[in-house]
């Protein structure tokens, strides 16, 4: 099999500012770099027409996401939550130590907590909730024992 590393992950969001804002200061992925894309080679690669985007790159723990800020096109579709049944990439996921105190200082930064995700209850050594992102990309946050 040929040498694959993973590179990162695109996540197409509706507004520049708000959405690094809530990936950099909010979930702590530190800044790595941005370029403007606009050529036929993207249109081709991508699949669009008269593609002009900001393509900003952040990273965490080595994991590397792209934040896609479409100009023209623009961006498709209304934010809201898919189905976690619904084909294609579904959700991100994040373990932390202290679900309870993680979710208090995202619920003072104005993170939308999906509550009725929710599984476990504090004091429970595995508990589990859903957030979402500012354009509705679900985020799983999973405390557990263990690495």
């Amino acid at each position: 099999m040929p040498r694959m590393r993973m590179s990162h992950i695109g996540i197409c969001v509706s507004d520049r500012v708000r959405s690094l804002r809530f990936y950099h200061d909010v979930l702590g992925f530190h800044y790595v770099s941005e370029l403007d894309v606009k050529s036929e080679h993207a249109d081709r690669l991508l699949r669009l027409e008269d593609v002009n985007l900001r393509a900003i790159f952040l990273e965490r723990e080595g994991v590397r996401i792209e934040l896609l800020c479409y100009e023209s096109p623009g961006h498709v579709g209304d934010g809201g939550q898919r189905p976690m049944n619904q084909l294609g990439l579904t959700h991100l996921s994040l373990r932390v130590d202290d679900l309870a105190r993680t979710l208090a200082e995202f619920e003072r930064a104005g993170v939308a907590i999906v509550e009725s995700t929710r599984v476990g209850k504090p004091g429970d050594s595995v508990q589990a909730v859903m957030i979402a992102d500012p354009d509705g990309t679900l985020i799983e946050l999973a405390q557990q024992p263990g690495d």
